[in-house]
């Protein structure tokens, strides 16, 4: 079949199942990055819980260390996790519905080829 024997209408439909793969793709490329971040800051986490809340912690602020209470450098990366896991919940139900739909314009663009009377 060549290009100028598919429907204006199946050419739309395969235009719009490029477009939900490439959606899908950046969805699962901003899922990793989110994974990576929550896995950076689990890290921090663990290594703050284990010095003595006295001691000197620093955070970087630009391209410059800053002196903070271990404290607060353990609930303000408490709240980025928890921002972090909520990005994470936001991407995977977007995932969903774009596999649905990728799935289900797949199967339509399927049964237009199948039924396709042979030229």
């Amino acid at each position: 079949m060549s290009r100028e024997e598919i429907p204006p209408w199946l050419r739309e439909q395969l235009a719009r199942f490029d477009q939900l793969q490439q959606n899908l793709q950046a969805i699962l490329v901003q899922k990793q990055q989110v994974e990576l971040e929550m896995a950076e800051i689990d890290r921090a986490i663990n290594e703050l819980k284990k010095i003595d809340p006295e001691n000197t912690v620093y955070k970087y602020a630009g391209s410059i260390l800053i002196k903070v209470k271990r404290d607060d450098m353990l609930k303000e990366l408490e709240e980025r996790r928890e921002i972090a896991n909520t990005r994470s919940l936001v991407l995977a139900k977007q995932e969903t519905r774009v596999r649905e739909s990728v799935k289900e314009l797949q199967a339509k663009i399927d049964d237009a080829l199948r039924f396709k009377p042979p030229s």
